[in-house]
């Protein structure tokens, strides 16, 4: 007799939980829901402490402030972390839902109706809220849920696992729903990656090199979440206070997530007029600006460094902004054009027809209108939690709630019919 694979074994266990998952009722999945909410609320020193432990490690391998602060659980985050998972019971179930449908002339009904994945696999980085966040949306929608939280958190997502294990047994469903395969290293998400019959979809959360290898290398269909080269432009029209309020936020807010704006494009006219007062303002919040030649002459005693190619395809992730001069309308979307991630794009401006220009003419996920780009975020667009920002184009892109975490079938009714 073989020996079985822990690892496939993992696998077969969620998939023959989420079998079970995609038929369970609506009260079902809230009270596993809420029981993982109070889980979580029950074992926050026990949360803590583990997650303490990752932070010590993290500090002593030298991964960064941003990458900390991503993996920070404290008792108000854990809190928090809670009161999303309370959010997502609130929402609507999305399985069932009723897409499209009609009767035929012959009398046989069609209905096009949302139904789960099946498995949904996630692997992230040094972001433990994810763990909860994904499982969250995974169970209200009816997956199970593979994770691969990487080792910066593992002891964070092995105590938040097994406490959401447990959870969802108290409530009555199966606990196998969600697995972690973190014990299994880089060689377990290479496995995860071509578990193509276990696993029906993938998401990648993480830096662009960690999301560019998943899409490269995975033969399960991979829904890309992306990296945010973030742009602000600020409008020859745009409001002092207004503009200084949104960058201000936009970058410094948390400048560690994926919405914080990364490049300040700066209408010429404007310039003279606003540079000043958003550079002060930036500057006063500790972020390092890098500034093309006429941007650093309109701030002599910033302390602004020379720009350069690079400047403007990077993802900071921290307090650090390229600046950029630009003459128009047309030359700040031809930038981003060149530049963007299609993540998150916003532009300050009173010219309603420039606002609706750039709505329209700008190819990202989420296009604002004197809006901080930190607003493109599940929780604050009403979806509880978010599994991520899609920046691709098919099925899912922007920030991805329940609905995004289905797939559809169609139901057929017929009354003996032939053709």
């Amino acid at each position: 007799m073989t020996a079985s694979d822990p690892f496939i074994d993992r696998l077969a266990r969620a998939r023959a939980a989420a079998k079970r998952l995609a038929t369970a009722t609506t009260a079902q999945k809230h009270a596993a829901l809420e029981a993982i909410a109070v889980g979580i609320e029950g074992a926050i020193p026990r949360i803590v402490a583990a997650n303490a432990e990752d932070l010590e490690r993290g500090r002593a391998n030298g991964i960064g402030d941003g990458l900390l602060d991503r993996l920070r659980l404290d008792e108000a985050r854990l809190r928090g972390l809670a009161a999303a998972v309370r959010e997502v019971v609130a929402l609507p179930d999305p399985i069932g839902q009723v897409v499209r449908g009609s009767t035929l002339p012959n009398g046989i009904t069609i209905n096009q109706v949302r139904v789960p994945f099946g498995v949904v696999g996630a692997i992230y980085e040094a972001r433990p809220n994810v763990t909860v966040d994904i499982v969250a949306l995974a169970l209200k929608s009816g997956n199970g849920a593979v994770l691969r939280g990487g080792s910066a958190a593992e002891r964070s997502n092995e105590v938040l696992v097994a406490l959401i294990q447990e959870a969802i047994s108290r409530a009555g469903l199966d606990g196998d729903a969600v697995q972690t395969i973190d014990e299994f290293g880089r060689e377990g998400a290479g496995r995860l990656m071509r578990a193509r019959g276990y696993v029906d979809v993938l998401i990648p959360r993480g830096s662009a090199g960690l999301i560019s290898t998943v899409v490269q290398e995975s033969t399960v269909p991979v829904i890309e979440t992306g990296s945010g080269i973030v742009h602000v432009y600020v409008d020859a029209s745009a409001e002092a206070e207004m503009a200084v309020g949104i960058v201000t936020n936009a970058k410094t807010h948390r400048p560690s997530v994926c919405n914080a704006a990364e490049t300040l494009l700066v209408h010429r006219e404007a310039a003279p007029r606003l540079l000043p007062a958003l550079a002060a303002a930036l500057r006063g919040s500790g972020v390092e600006l890098y500034a093309d030649a006429a941007a650093r002459e309109l701030l002599p005693d910033a302390g602004a460094v020379a720009a350069d190619e690079e400047t403007w395809a990077t993802e900071h992730l921290a307090l650090e902004m390229g600046v950029r001069i630009v003459d128009s309308l047309d030359e700040a979307i031809a930038h981003i054009e060149r530049y963007s991630t299609r993540h998150t794009e916003a532009i300050v401006t009173q010219d309603y027809a420039n606002a609706e220009r750039f709505l329209a003419e700008v190819d990202s996920a989420v296009v604002m209108v004197n809006a901080s780009t930190r607003f493109t975020d599940g929780g604050e667009f009403g979806f509880g939690a978010e599994v991520g920002i899609s920046t691709q184009k098919l099925h899912a892109r922007g920030p991805m709630g329940l609905p995004e975490l289905t797939s559809t079938k169609w139901l057929v009714r017929g009354s003996g019919q032939i053709r």
